[in-house]
C-alpha cells in the first residue's frame, strides 16, 4: 500500500518514496532486528520538511511505531492510518491521525487506501 501511493505521488511530480524496498529491509531486519527495519531507514533520510505516513491496522505494529517516534524525533510532520483498538498506540503519535474503527483487516486496510488516494489526489 505504500508503495502504491508513493508511486502514485512521484507520478504527480512528487519526491515521495516507500521504505520498503527488500534489499534494506533484509539488510536492517538481518542486523538490527525486523522491529527497527522502519525507523532506522527515517533517522537517516527525514528532515523537519518532510511528511512521513505511518500506516498499520492494528496500530501495534512494533516497526511501525518505532518508524513513528523516529519520525517525530526527526521533527517530520506525522500522519498515521490505524484501526482495531481506538486506543492503539500508533494513533496516539501523529499530527494528524485516521482511524477506522473495525477490527477487521479487509475493512481497515481498503479504508486505509481510499484515504491515501484521497490524500494523494484530492481533486
Amino acid at each position: 500500500m505504500a508503495a502504491h501511493i508513493a508511486n502514485d505521488l512521484v507520478k504527480q511530480g512528487s519526491s515521495a518514496f516507500s521504505l520498503t524496498e527488500p534489499a534494506i529491509l533484509s539488510c536492517l531486519a538481518n542486523d538490527e532486528g525486523w522491529e527497527r527495519v522502519f525507523a532506522d531507514q527515517i533517522q537517516v533520510h527525514a528532515r523537519p520538511s518532510d511528511t512521513v505516513v505511518a500506516i498499520s491496522s492494528s496500530g501495534k505494529s512494533l516497526n511501525i511505531v518505532q518508524a513513528a517516534y523516529a519520525a517525530r524525533e526527526a521533527g517530520a510532520r506525522l500522519i498515521t492510518l490505524s484501526g482495531f483498538d481506538a486506543m492503539n498506540p500508533l494513533r496516539q503519535l501523529g499530527e494528524h491521525n485516521y482511524y477506522v474503527p473495525s477490527f477487521n483487516y479487509g475493512i481497515v486496510e481498503c479504508a486505509h487506501l481510499a484515504i491515501l488516494h484521497s490524500l494523494a489526489k484530492p481533486s
